[in-house]
Formats: structure tokens, sequence, C-alpha cells
């Protein structure tokens, strides 16, 4: 009976009251709970299409996620969310553009939504590529994005090349860190709400050999 109750509540279609009654700090709790289903093998089994209909007329995720591209990383699998639980902004290499930013200010200022997290992760293609300096095509401008997280290195961290995987490692995590540290300094929708304290920002990596999220902030 208390599996079936517990299931029921993760099923549950968030509502907007559900959402104001989820603190940033709920939401970032929730993240790790689900986290933790997906690797003991316990993701909740929903019915999702009752989910599409719950959903149909409204939407209140209690988090925003901006993810990376890659396959192996599906934020809503990961954190083991359903339908209407997240936003989710994917980009290789999980960086942020004008349009990201302006997607996450309409899930936190017009949606209601009180928790992002930047979900970085480990031999990323993107980061590999940076770090091996890769011009081709709209990849050059991409990768410029993680100009920042490649000042982080210093000559104690070996070659630069996409083969140091733990330089790799370094930097796709200074990515993450500095994407979500930049956020409240581009946009003054999310500063403003994190400066009240009514958004939490946090960094997070996915082990693409384990499926375990580790929280940098």
């Amino acid at each position: 009976m208390a599996t079936s109750a517990r299931a029921q509540s993760v099923c549950e279609v968030f509502t907007p009251d559900m959402q104001k009654a989820t603190s940033p700090e709920r939401g970032i709790a929730l993240l790790k709970e689900g986290n933790e289903r997906f690797l003991a093998g316990k993701s909740v089994n929903c019915d999702l299409l009752a989910q599409v209909k719950g959903t149909a007329a409204n939407q209140s995720p209690f988090a925003a996620i901006v993810g990376c591209i890659d396959s192996r990383v599906p934020p809503e699998l990961v954190f083991d969310q359903k339908i209407g639980d997240v936003f989710c902004a994917r980009v290789a290499g999980n960086c942020v553009n004008t349009d990201i930013v302006g997607s996450l200010e309409y899930a936190v200022k017009v949606a209601g939504t009180r928790t992002i997290v930047v979900l970085g992760h480990g031999n990323c293609g993107a980061i590999k590529s940076a770090v091996d300096g890769v011009k081709m095509g709209n990849i050059t401008a991409l990768l410029k994005n993680f100009e920042p997280a490649l000042k982080t290195l210093t000559p104690a961290d070996g070659h630069r090349d996409s083969h140091n995987y733990p330089l790799v490692e370094k930097v796709a995590e200074a990515n993450a860190r500095l994407t979500a540290q930049s956020l409240p300094k581009r946009s003054k929708i999310i500063g403003d709400l994190y400066a009240a304290k009514q958004l939490v920002i946090a960094a997070a990596m996915h082990d693409v050999t384990t499926g375990k999220v580790t929280w940098l902030s």
C-alpha cells in the first residue's frame, strides 16, 4: 500500500498550487530523489497519456534544466521526471545564449518555476572539441562559449588534449559552474528573483558510466 501511495504521489501532475508550494530547495530535493530512483532501477511507471491530458490546459513545472544534447543524458529520465514536471533546454555543452536565457526567464517569471539546474556530464563531445580547438562550420562559434572554462586550466592539468580525461572533466565541471553563476548576471529577471531568494540556481554533473548526478553547487 505504501509503495502504491508513493507512486501515485510521484505521478501526480504538477498544478499551479503544487508549484507554489514547492520551495526552490525542495525542487533540488525532488531531482535528487528522482536520480536516486533512477540509480536504483526503481523509476516510477506512470500513465503518461493521463499526464498528457492532465497538462493539456496548463503546465506548472517545478524546475528548469539546461542540459547537453548528448543522447546519454536525457534530463527527464536521469531525474525520473514525467510530463509537465520540468522545462528542458538542451544544447551541445549545456551552454547558454540569449535564446536560452530568454527561455529561462519565461520559465521563472511567467511559468513560475523556482529551480534552475545546469547539468553537465562527463565525456562530453562538445567539451572535447573545445579542448582540441576544433574549427568546423557553426561548431566554431559554439565552442567559443567554453572559453571561460578553458581559462581555468593550468600547466598542472597536463597536455591540452581531449584524450586527457581529467582535464576534459575539469573543463566540463568548470563550464557547468560558470554557466550557472552567469545566469543572474546575464538576466535582470533571473538576478532579481535569485537575490530575493525566490529562485535557486545549481550546477551538477552526470556520470555517463553510472547514471549518477553529482551536485557542484
